[in-house]
């Protein structure tokens, strides 16, 4: 009887071992790697938020007329809340316009950056009134407009659009420091989505 029951055991052992082999057999067919000690996969990816918390923007408007500007972010263009230092801002348009033009030239702050944002106008550009025989809505650049890189060009035009004072009917008017006349340009979703090219209304007519 014992004998038996010996038997049985043994039986049913081997049993046991033969699935927990093909079990594992299964498991390494499959892909799965068997381990006994938890893996560490690492940190998620780390993903840009393009976005500023209310506390940033809060103090910001704090420091003079709050505006808003825009910023590269994640290959888009994407509004960042500032504030300027104008008086009498609805009269004098080239102050308007030069201080939205320091505003872009300038390195994002620490907070900004982490979110992602960063800036390609450059600090040597400088901004004008229209010259004699020009539309009285446009802008003269120290740099042609479509010689600034397309980016820069971008965030000039969009900023530049949010303000009524600089903008007629959406549409920028710049001009550079050669001969040539000032061009309507357009801030559109498009442009806002892939900043690689601005729309533009060509030349425009001199009186």
């Amino acid at each position: 009887m014992r004998s038996n029951r010996g038997t049985h055991r043994a039986r049913r052992s081997a049993g046991t071992l033969a699935g927990a082999v093909v079990c594992a057999v299964l498991a390494a067919g499959c892909g799965i790697r068997t381990t006994s000690v938890p893996v560490d996969a690492g940190a998620a990816p780390s993903r840009v938020p393009c976005s500023m918390s209310a506390e940033d923007v809060s103090t910001e408007a704090l420091k003079g007329i709050p505006v808003q500007i825009y910023l590269v972010c994640a290959s888009q263009l994407v509004t960042v809340d500032r504030a300027v230092q104008v008086h009498d801002a609805k009269s004098d348009r080239v102050r308007v316009a030069q201080a939205l033009l320091d505003e872009l030239q300038r390195e994002p702050a620490d907070d900004e950056r982490q979110a992602g944002f960063s800036t390609t106008v450059p600090t040597t550009l400088r901004i004008s009134e229209a010259r004699r025989g020009d539309p009285a809505a446009a802008l003269r650049l120290s740099e042609q407009p479509e010689d600034l890189p397309s980016q820069a060009l971008a965030q000039i035009v969009c900023t530049y659009a949010e303000s009524e004072s600089l903008a007629t009917d959406g549409t920028v008017m710049l001009g550079g420091p050669g001969n040539y006349a000032p061009r309507g340009y357009l801030c559109t979703s498009e442009t806002k989505a892939r900043p690689k090219s601005v729309p533009t209304l060509g030349a425009l007519e001199l009186p």
